[in-house]
């Protein structure tokens, strides 16, 4: 078994975009421009935005973090979208998930501009991915592909299961994977899937993405599989300083002993997330895509 380090590979692409960026500010260029929207005070929210702003830093970029209380009205904070979509400093923004349940979290996302959706969560990013033109694509499913790709983990043939059908993760990631060129075969299952324990037990590589704690048990792993775990979920621990752990979404204890690779949570697919939005926010600087 051998683990799947996201934090090393993060760190080498974080070298790679840097690199970039000084070539860029020495022929003239702007400096990329990251913005992140925060509604409330979500503890996961505050943490992973917390973390882009120091990789922002870490890599060359600017960044400006817009803070909004749980009681913002959903046109104060369309009206912040639309001044970002604006603001010709600003190359791409986010709008970080979950926002309060009286905010309309589709319209949020239609509402930024196509060229700064470097979540790649906009309809027309999420279409041009489906085709295979050139788009911002949502930043944990290429993270995945990115560690796949650089542990040299062959995926053409292989029969994937992804567990979750999310817009985010699940969908998304099924639609990379089967692309020309990676040539997987690609089951989505979900809370409604019969036998669902049979259908995973088949699959070369399992791509956990349901948000439930533990959900992935040793009986649905195959000898020598491949296992990518999305979850994050923050559970009560007496064990931390913090109060809190997170816990992915495998039984990681029992099921790492039949894996061939595995990802950690955290340390796995975490800091790949994040250095997607990174490679993403560089494209949008450069106008490599739209």
């Amino acid at each position: 078994m051998e683990l799947i380090d996201g934090k090393k590979i993060s760190a080498e692409i974080k070298e790679e975009i840097a690199i970039e960026v000084s070539k860029l500010k020495a022929d003239g260029g702007k400096t990329p421009h990251l913005a992140a929207i925060l509604v409330g005070h979500d503890g996961g929210s505050e943490t992973y935005v917390a973390h882009k702003v120091k990789a922002c830093e870490q890599v060359g970029f600017n960044s400006t973090l817009v803070r909004f209380e749980d009681d913002v009205t959903q046109e104060e904070l369309l009206a912040k979208v639309e001044e970002l979509n604006n603001n010709d400093d600003i190359d791409g923004f986010i709008v970080q998930l979950p926002i309060p349940a009286h905010i309309n979290e589709q319209k949020v996302i239609e509402a930024i501009s196509p060229e700064k959706d470097v979540d790649g969560f906009h309809p027309a990013n999420v279409g041009r991915m489906v085709i295979g033109l050139p788009a911002f694509i949502s930043a944990t499913p290429a993270g995945i592909v990115d560690l796949l790709e650089r542990y040299n983990i062959e995926i053409s043939g292989k029969n994937v299961v992804v567990v979750g059908r999310s817009n985010i993760v699940g969908r998304p990631m099924s639609v990379l994977l089967s692309q020309k060129g990676r040539d997987a075969t690609v089951t989505v299952c979900h809370s409604r899937t019969k036998d669902l324990e049979a259908v995973v037990s088949k699959a070369d590589i399992i791509i956990a993405a349901i948000g439930v704690p533990e959900f992935v048990t040793a009986k649905m792993v195959k000898e020598g599989a491949i296992v990518i775990d999305v979850g994050t979920t923050r559970v009560k621990s007496d064990l931390t300083k913090s109060g809190w752990k997170l816990k992915g979404d495998v039984k990681f204890d029992e099921v790492s002993p039949k894996c061939s690779y595995i990802t950690p949570v955290p340390g796995g697919v975490g800091p790949m997330t994040i250095v997607s939005l990174l490679k993403n926010t560089l494209l949008a600087a450069k106008k490599s895509v739209y």
